[in-house]
């Protein structure tokens, strides 16, 4: 096995995880950007009022993403255990 080949599987790891965390990291990344305007026009400055939708929003992400991130984990896993031979050998 050599160096070129573990780098290749690694820049493919880091892809799919990358790949997986995007969306519900740009989903709270939006509703955080809208508690805080809500927050700053309102002069409410509850530290705690932005989590709640943060996590209710990624909870619908995870509903609505879920299956394509799924599939994708299991495309990769499956593509990795089926070349485990290149892998070993």
């Amino acid at each position: 096995m050599s160096s070129e080949f573990v780098l290749t599987l690694a820049e493919r790891g880091i892809y799919t995880v990358l790949l997986m965390t995007v969306p519900l990291l740009l989903l709270a990344l939006a509703v955080g950007l809208l508690v805080s305007i809500f927050q700053a026009t309102t002069q409410i400055q509850e530290q705690t009022l932005a989590f709640i939708p943060k996590i209710l929003a990624v909870l619908l992400g995870l509903v609505f993403f879920g299956p394509w991130m799924l599939t994708t984990i299991v495309e990769f896993t499956s593509d990795l255990y089926m070349n485990i031979n290149q892998y070993i050998g």
